[in-house]
Parts: structure tokens; sequence; C-alpha cells
């Protein structure tokens, strides 16, 4: 059932867990789940597993693309700072400045930072919405640039879930004339031969996981009014990510498809000066930036959090031992860090969803052992 691609001598626990998990008693239990590691930009553990599909019939692969939901919002991180990093956008700037239109109703100061670390009091939508409406683009960012701030900005963070990647995409459009999927694909996947999709090219559809929604949580969180904004109108909907027009669309904050090695080679280019085979997304200032905690230690939604800029600091060791991991977390169970302490990008991607909000135990797992494993490592700057 497990295929081992790549394993280092060494991380044979991580194999030992990564197996375990298909042998779970619990809704936790894998149905099919992938695994990569790199270290310094060299592959040092490459995992497969299961099926992508419910009935198993179909073997999970290296190629296999997996909607990982919220893990998504790292590549919008990245096309940001890399404007930033470019001279072409500053995080202090307001939004407006890009996108004029959005300045209206209460939102003219509102800045690039308080967008990506959740602060701007737009976790959701004013007017009715559909879920068919999350495929028109050019509906959904009018909408936003219209409406009022749903709470004042800047006096708390509350994960902005869908409403991130429109807002950061249509930043993105404004500066550079480019689509979400067109950037990220000739900026961030092209450059490192990720194979990370904002909208799954045409001839790739037998190679995407079928998602399994999560068992219903007989304990469902409650949400207060500033945090309820974010699943509601309309409310998420796991089966969505199973059809065509979902695959195919551009909903940055929740509908990239990645394979594991995809998502670890993004991270791998982060955790490590080396960068992969040579290949930097950002300075190392740019990451720098990227990764200082902004606004408060705390998410009316999650908890306990800090965020950066769009990514998830390492609040309470959820990327690892080491203070200067960072990541993103999906929906289900699916993630992907940076560990600069050890070099590592790790990327863990599941198709049977979890119903953990935070903590899924999968995860956790991971994330100990992927950081933990012999932590004292040269680094080198070779490909895998």
């Amino acid at each position: 059932m497990i295929t081992e691609r790549i394993l280092d001598p060494g991380f044979e626990p991580l194999r030992d867990r990564f197996a375990a998990h298909f042998e779970r008693d619990d809704e936790f239990r894998e149905l099919g789940a992938a695994l990569v590691v790199y270290e310094h930009g060299r592959k040092v553990v490459d995992l497969v597993g299961g099926h992508l599909d419910y009935e198993r019939t179909v073997p999970w692969t290296a190629t296999s693309l997996v909607n990982i939901w919220s893990a998504s919002k790292v590549a919008m991180a990245v096309a940001i700072a890399q404007l930033v990093d470019r001279g072409l956008a500053r995080y202090d700037q307001r939004v407006a400045h890009y996108w004029p239109e959005f300045g209206q109703n209460g939102k003219k100061d509102i800045s690039l930072e308080q967008v990506l670390s959740h602060r701007a009091g737009l976790n959701g939508f004013q007017e009715p919405t559909s879920a068919s409406d999350l495929y028109d683009w050019e509906l959904i960012v009018d909408r936003l640039a219209r409406q009022s701030p749903l709470w004042t900005p800047d006096t708390t963070a509350s994960y902005h879930g869908m409403t991130f990647g429109w807002l950061t995409g249509e930043i993105i459009r404004r500066i550079t004339g480019q689509t979400p999927r067109d950037y990220i694909a000739e900026n961030i996947a092209s450059p490192l031969a990720a194979d990370l999709h904002l909208g799954v090219p045409t001839g790739r559809e037998a190679d995407i996981a079928e998602i399994i929604p999560p068992e219903a949580d007989r304990n469902p969180p409650t949400f207060n009014d500033i945090a309820s904004h974010c699943i509601q109108n309309p409310t998420p909907s796991a089966p969505a990510a199973n059809q065509r027009a979902w695959q195919q669309a551009q909903i940055p904050a929740v509908n990239v498809h990645a394979s594991a090695d995809g998502l670890a080679r993004l991270y791998g280019a982060l955790a490590s000066r080396a960068g992969m085979g040579g290949t930097h997304l950002l300075s190392p200032g740019a990451v720098a930036a990227m990764t200082r905690p902004r606004g408060p230690a705390w998410d009316e939604m999650l908890g306990t959090r800090q965020w950066g800029a769009g990514v998830a600091l390492n609040t309470g060791g959820l990327y690892g031992p080491d203070a200067g991991a960072f990541g993103h977390s999906g929906w289900g169970g699916s993630f992907g860090c940076a560990d600069p302490a050890t070099g590592r990008g790790i990327a863990y991607l599941v198709n049977r969803m979890g119903s953990a909000l935070n903590g899924d135990p999968r995860a956790q797992a991971i994330v100990e052992l992927a950081t933990a494993t012999g932590r004292v490592r040269p680094a080198t700057a070779t490909t895998g």
C-alpha cells in the first residue's frame, strides 16, 4: 500500500508514522496520501500510499493532485512578497492605491498588510452570495470593492477563509496585469518545476484525488459574530471540490491543486538559502518580511494564531520545535511548511478530510517527526 520512492537514512520513523495513518480506526484513517520532504534543496523523503478514489480503484502516484484548501494561501502570500521584493508593492500601502475602486464605503485606509494578516474586516460578503457566484471573478471582486467592512478593520484578526484569495488576487492583477493563475504559473510554479496549479490544466483531470468530506463533528465549534462571517453566505462545501467547475476555477484562497512534491518544492525554496537547485523565489530579506509577526497572536475563528504576511507563524509548535518555522494548513488535514532551522520544506497531502478545525492528529504527527529526524545535517544545494 505504501510506495517508498525516496527515504534517506534516519527518516524511517517518519515512514512508519505515514504507514500507520492507513491503519487508524477512526475518522483520520487515510484513504490516500503523499508526503515529501526537501532538505536544503535535496529530496530526502517521498512517500505515497492508498488511492485517489473512494472505491479504491485508482492508486495514488507521485503525480496525483489534491485540492489543498487553505494551504493554497501560501502561493498568494509568496506572490505578494515577490511584488514587495521587486519594489512593485509595499505591505504598508493602502489597497486602494493599487485598486482604486476598493477605497469606497469605509475601506480607503485598509492596508495590504491588514488584508494579508486577516485584519481587514472583510472575512465574508454583505450581499447574498451563492456557490455559483464564486466562479465569477469580476462579480466577486466588484462585490468586495463595493461593500463596507463587516467589523472595524485592524481591531482584531479573524480568518478571511475565502475572501483572502480574491482580495490578494485582484491586487496582483492590478499591479501586474496578470490573473493570479497566470502569475503563479509563471513566477512560482514554473521556476521551481513545481506541480502546483490555480486551476487544473486540461488533460490532468485523471490525476485529481477525489475529496472525501469529513464526518459530521459531534461537537462542532461555535463562532462569535465576527468569525461567523467566514462560514456563511455561502457555507463552504467539501463536495464542491469534486466538480470540474471548481477544479478549473480561480478561487485562490482554497482551490490550488498540487502534488506533494509541488508544494514541498515551494516550501523548500523558502526554507533554505540554497533554494531549489539554486532557484530562489524570494530574497532572504523578503522571506524575513513575509514571516514577521503582524497583528495580534489571536484569531477570532482559529484561536491562538500569529499571522505573518499571508502565512501562519509557528504558534504553539504548529510546525515543529523551531520558532522560525512557518506554513499554512488546509481544511481537512493537508498542510505545507518550511523549517529554516533544518532547511526543510515539507508537504503532506490527504484526500480523506478530518473534522478537526485545529490540530489534525495526522498533521501533528508528521510535523513532529519531519522536523526532528536528523536535525543536524549539512546543507547542500543539489536537487532531488
